[in-house]
This record gives structure tokens, sequence and C-alpha cells, in this order.
């Protein structure tokens, strides 16, 4: 096998999910395929690294022109609810509902002392400051996975939460126990956030 097609395969089995097999189908399409199409992915690629930035205010993601993601710029948005995610994948996810208007804090991960997580890692100081400041904000959601992690995660926030008046609710059990937000389907979202408390 040629030493470039080689490498080609070993990057693309990197990705997370892809199994050798995989990487090797991949690998021949990206072979095989147009020339036009290859330097444009190949551009793409370069762009998700240099065009995409973090969002300053929910630490989502958005365009490098724009500080402030879509979400964030929406002045139709309910400022008086913020749910807070572990990732960006997450706010993609209840977002997919297509129902809840409110805004949100990503944290970037979670708190876990075993990966060298702690509070200090996550955006964690950035949500304290948005919630001492804007008075608007009645509600925090956290719309946490249900683990470990995020037991310690949501305990931490409520614990030293700067208001302690704010109304802090949490999804309902409708998520299976060990389960991810960013693969649940769009009923169990709608009822887990409908029976929070």
């Amino acid at each position: 096998m040629p030493e470039t097609l080689k490498r080609l395969i070993d990057i693309i089995a990197f990705l997370p999910w892809i199994g050798e097999k995989t990487a090797i189908k991949l690998a021949f399409f990206l072979l095989k395929a147009n020339s036009a199409y290859v330097k444009n992915f190949s551009k793409i690629l370069q762009d998700v690294q240099n065009e995409i930035i973090e969002c300053s205010s929910c630490h989502g993601m958005t365009d490098r022109s724009n500080h402030l993601c879509k979400i964030c710029s929406d002045e139709t948005r309910d400022n008086s609810i913020l749910c807070i995610v572990e990732d960006y994948l997450d706010m993609l996810s209840i977002e997919r509902v297509g129902i809840y208007r409110w805004r949100y804090h990503v944290l970037g991960w979670s708190i876990s002392p075993i990966q060298w997580t702690m509070p200090k890692d996550l955006t964690i100081t950035h949500l304290f400051e948005r919630v001492r400041s804007d008075v608007l904000i009645h509600e925090m959601i956290l719309a946490t996975n249900p683990n470990i992690e995020w037991e310690a995660t949501s305990l931490y926030i409520r614990e030293n939460i700067p208001r302690k008046n704010l109304h802090i609710s949490r999804l309902s059990k409708g998520l299976p126990h060990a389960g991810s937000i960013e693969y649940a389907d769009e009923i169990t979202l709608l009822n887990a956030f409908k029976g929070r408390g």
C-alpha cells in the first residue's frame, strides 16, 4: 500500500467512532473522488480551525466575523431562563426540539478529578459572572447528562452560585441513567424539560 494512502487511513482511523474498515473505505472514497471535491473538503477542514471561534457570551460556536453566536444575538430569546449544558452538541440537540427559546451557557466539560478537570478548567467563573450581573435571569436549568461527573458539577454550581434566590432546576429522570443529551431523541428531551424540577 502506498505510504500516503496508509497515512490517510491512519489519520481517518484516529477520528472517534471510526474503525479501521470504515477508515479504509473513506480513504479510498477520497482517493477516487473528484479533485474539486477533495480540494473543497481540504479547504473546509482548514476553515473549521481558522474561521470558527467561541461565542463570547455562551461559549458555544460562532463564525470568526461575529463575537456572538446566532442564539445569543437573537433579541427575541427569553432572557429569564439560562440553560446550562456540557458542550455545544448538547445545545444543538436541545435546539433541535424547536420549542424552547431560552439562553444557553456551555461549560465545556464536567468536573472530574479522575480526568484532572476542575472548576477552573470550565467556564463556571463566567457563568457566575453572568448570573451575578444579569438580573433578568430568574431560572437556571442544569441540562446535564445523568452521570457522576455531572452530579459533582451540578452540586458545585448549586453550592457556589452567587445569587441564592435564583431558581435552579434539573431535567427530570426521563433521560436514561448514564445517557447523553447529545443522542436523546426529541420526545425524550421534551419530556425531560417538561418534568424538570
